[in-house]
């Protein structure tokens, strides 16, 4: 297995398929990179070079204390960039994965990236606050994490019914699909898990936004019930000068899984782009 190891000796687990122009996919909360294999195999089937990685504190990277703020996270890119040589490369982040770009795009000025594409993303703000008032209260964050303190394995399989969209009358995905997201979502830190929380719900991305300088497409599901769209992808899209939005009428959050065959179009379509 491939890792890298970043400045304060943290270990970070990625995987490197094919070659061609670089796609770098960061995962969503609290999953990993292999929420993005879908995407990935479809990616390097394509022509280009798909690389993903395990956030800090996820998957198979290592487990450390602290560095959970999102300047470390895109530290953390920053150091998986430059490490695998990237250059012009097309970042693709999904749901807390777009804080991670648009820090990385404001913080390290974009170094290496052609193109941007935020799925599902937490982007801008997802506090409420007396200029964010489109915001989720503070209160419901907290809930979130006082249940994960106290049964994360029971909290993860209401969790995941709600993020790909399982209903009485909706079933998008198999339960076996269910259960391997709880599987790899058990399988982090708890530090990780809870501090993670607390960074993608109180960042405000507003300025980040406006650094971007490149094509950025934001793609995101109009039922989506774990970061609806009218907070976070149409407003932060219309923060990018060169953004292009695709709603999926209908569409849960978790669409690597329920609209894979789509999604994995339209990104290639994205970076096949001129």
């Amino acid at each position: 297995m491939s890792y890298i190891t970043t400045a304060d000796g943290t270990r970070l687990f990625f995987k490197d398929w094919s070659t061609g122009t670089p796609v770098i996919l960061i995962h969503g909360w609290p999953l990993s990179a292999d929420s993005w294999d879908d995407q990935a195999l479809a990616i390097a089937e394509a022509g280009f070079r798909a690389i993903s990685y395990d956030r800090r504190g996820f998957g198979r990277s290592s487990q450390p204390w602290g560095g959970y703020d999102y300047d470390s996270l895109a530290d953390d890119l920053a150091a998986l960039i430059d490490h695998v040589g990237a250059e012009d490369a097309v970042l693709i982040g999904f749901s807390m994965g777009g804080g991670e770009v648009a820090r990385y795009m404001s913080r390290h000025a974009g170094k290496g990236v052609a193109k941007a594409a935020l799925v599902s993303s937490v982007l801008p703000f997802r506090l409420q606050t007396r200029d964010n008032p489109g915001g989720t209260d503070a209160a419901a964050f907290e809930e979130t994490m006082a249940w994960l303190r106290d049964d994360r394995a029971a909290f993860f399989t209401g969790f995941f019914k709600k993020f790909f969209g399982v209903g009485l009358l909706s079933h998008p995905t198999s339960d076996e699909t269910l259960r391997w997201a709880q599987g790899i979502a058990l399988h982090a830190s708890l530090r990780a898990t809870l501090e993670c929380v607390h960074s993608f719900s109180s960042t405000d991305f507003r300025e980040d936004l406006r650094a971007f300088n490149t094509p950025t497409l934001f793609i995101h599901g109009t039922d989506d019930a774990t970061v609806p769209i009218e907070a976070s992808s149409r407003p932060a899209s219309r923060l990018v000068a060169q953004a292009e939005l695709i709603e999926y009428d209908g569409a849960p959050h978790g669409l690597f899984a329920t609209h894979k065959q789509r999604l994995s179009k339209d990104l290639i379509d994205f970076i096949r782009m001129r």
